[in-house]
């Protein structure tokens, strides 16, 4: 997808040449199926590796194109947003010491990276999703401006007749509209392949759907956004509304979003499986230049299949079937989407090799998993994964198990076994496997982020205790330990000057407010009650038009008589208020200046927080 001009197909002019190609791209494939022109071995193993950028306040970065433009090595690319960059891994058998291979060029393409983002001011992170990323971060000026990311932006937008709509409830709540399919740009992962025989594609595909819970389970590592705690691998539900594209109506619909885990158990072919994604998602990218799959194939060339390859690129399963030319031979892979970036290489490494592993190692019981486990188990195995993390029990065999006990009894012997099967060192099983092991009997990536941020949150306000969250990722990074050995951040103050701190970093979001049409009697009670200094006015549109303080409490509570009186009377309407973006500076000298002792913070006409004198002078 990257590689090609893309432009978008609706009401096109070559949108007919597009809709040929793409069937052709389908007849190609089947024929080189037909024929045995896929390549069956050496079976390879690859990987792609998603990270963010951060600037010197560990806030996400806007330098994505400058820093990818000073390293200048074909394994780095863009990504959707100006704060995330991808390496793409070289692909390698599954043999011998491959891993620890795949592991060493990692760390050396991430201190190319490092060095060369230094020069920048910026640090590298791998997390699911970056801690400091704000609401700000999502807006088009931080989109990569590459046309492909401008036209996947239109083109969902115009799809759903609407805004963007988030809404995921964990611990916390976050129900929110934006205008931009940025949302996306907030996951990385480390997106794991596994080359397959086209001739097993049933059984290997569906049992990669079958074991993706309890995989995903000790491998969670997002379980935040906003400040919010959502769910444990957050990006699930994130990816899945981010690009959405179906529009909420007073009719059921019953159509897949586009990030989906599936609806059934795999049928057919892997050409059936192309069949089925182009029937279900209707393709809304295209590329110019030519791309004739059947002629190429006359001519006894190895057709790209471009065009699918492009529709396929839109269309963003959980385990993604993709195809690809290696060597002038045709093969088929499976592209596992659903681990997380981070929390250490090493992490990562041993989460793709667990789940390589039991791919490999299926034992003959499980052949036709289709034929003895139910599809919706499989789906609610992954969903719940996705929820609860370590946390979760599991439909499996008959049986329901905790993800401790299914990983630690058959999931990875299972995975000892199809790694030894296909000559993995007993060295490197051991080493990244043991890594697994340790974490099943501790914490995972998700649990360490939850116990931070709570102890952080003890001691600071939102802001800064994301910035030293992430601050504490980037140093536990740094140093190379595993996510088992992590401990939780020791409690430090923030080196930024009071000209560098803004409102945003001292106000208060959880701010009690009333409505016009409440009883001002009891809206003061209860200002006596909560020992509440200041309340917030909103009319029925949302918006901020007053304030009651404690000096409007104290006169009414001596007129008794007073309190009958409708709350647009009694409240001051003459607002000085600041915005989030503003410095502490500012907000002290205006509560100095005009003798008071708050601030509402404001965007537009919209109440997002307040300050008051002891925030700013605490």
């Amino acid at each position: 997808m990257g590689a090609l001009q893309v432009e978008k197909l609706r009401d096109h002019p070559q949108k007919g040449l597009y809709i040929k190609q793409l069937l052709a791209d389908i007849e190609a494939m089947a024929h080189m199926l037909d024929n045995g022109m896929f390549e069956r071995s050496p079976i390879r193993i690859g990987a792609e590796q998603e990270f963010c950028l951060v600037d010197r306040d560990w806030q996400p970065s806007k330098k994505a194109l400058e820093v990818l433009k000073a390293i200048d090595d074909p394994h780095f690319t863009t990504e959707l947003a100006l704060y995330n960059l991808e390496i793409n891994l070289d692909p390698i058998p599954l043999l011998g010491d491959c891993f620890s291979q795949m592991h060493l060029q990692l760390k050396s393409l991430l201190a190319i990276a490092d060095k060369v983002a230094d020069e920048f001011g910026n640090k590298i992170i791998l997390t699911g999703v970056l801690p400091t990323i704000a609401k700000k971060h999502l807006e088009t000026n931080y989109m990569t401006p590459i046309n492909r990311y401008k036209i996947l932006n239109e083109v969902v937008r115009e799809q759903r007749q609407s805004e963007i709509e988030l809404h995921i409830k964990g611990v916390d709540e976050l129900n929110i509209h934006h205008d931009s399919v940025l949302f996306e740009g907030c996951n990385t992962s480390f997106q794991s392949h596994l080359q397959i025989d086209p001739n097993d594609f049933v059984d290997t595909y569906n049992w990669a759907q079958a074991i993706a819970g309890p995989i995903l389970s000790i491998c969670t590592n997002s379980p935040m956004l906003f400040g919010r705690e959502l769910w444990e691998e957050t990006r699930i539900a994130l990816f899945t509304q981010s690009v959405d594209t179906r529009a909420s109506t007073f009719l059921l619909n019953e159509r897949e979003a586009r990030v989906h885990f599936g609806n059934d158990w795999a049928q057919g072919t892997i050409v059936d499986y192309y069949k089925e994604s182009i029937t279900g998602f209707r393709s809304f990218l295209c590329a110019t230049e030519e791309m004739d799959s059947i002629s190429q194939l006359k001519q006894g060339k190895i057709p790209k299949l471009k065009a699918l390859g492009l529709h396929n690129g839109t269309v963003y399963t959980w385990n993604r079937l993709c195809y690809g030319v290696s060597d002038e031979k045709p093969h088929i892979r499976i592209e596992n989407r659903y681990i997380p970036s981070g929390p250490s290489t090493e992490d990562e490494i041993a989460n793709m090799m667990l789940w390589v592993g039991v791919m490999m190692g299926r034992p003959k019981k499980y052949n036709a998993i289709h034929t003895k486990m139910d599809f919706q188990d499989a789906k609610a195995n992954f969903l719940i994964a996705a929820r609860y993390g370590m946390a979760a029990q599991f439909y499996w065999d008959n049986q329901l198990l905790s993800s401790q006990q299914l990983l630690l009894d058959i999931f990875l012997p299972m995975a000892y076994k199809g790694l030894y099967q296909m000559g993995v060192t007993p060295k490197d099983a051991e080493h990244y496997l043991k890594i697994i092991e340790k974490r099943i009997g501790s914490k995972n990536g998700s649990r360490w982020i939850v116990g931070s941020y709570r102890k952080l949150r003890q001691q600071f306000k939102l802001p800064d205790a994301l910035t030293l969250l992430t601050k504490s990722i980037y140093q536990y990074q740094q140093r190379g330990y595993t996510v088992d050995a992590w401990e939780l951040p020791r409690i430090e103050s923030l080196s930024k000057h009071e000209e560098q701190r803004k409102v945003l970093h001292v106000m208060n979001v959880k701010t009690v407010t009333a409505q016009l049409t409440d009883s001002s009697e009891l809206v003061l009670k209860m200002m006596q009650w909560k020992n509440i200094h200041h309340v917030p006015i909103l009319n029925n549109a949302q918006d901020l038009v007053g304030l009651l303080t404690w000096t409007d409490l104290e006169d009414y509570l001596k007129n008794p008589d007073k309190l009958e009186e409708r709350i647009e009377v009694i409240m001051k309407t003459e607002l000085i208020t600041i915005t989030k973006e503003e410095s502490i500076s500012k907000a002290k000298h205006l509560m100095k200046a005009n003798a008071i002792n708050c601030l509402p913070v404001v965007h537009g006409k919209k109440l997002v927080g307040i300050v008051t004198n002891k925030d700013v002078w605490e």
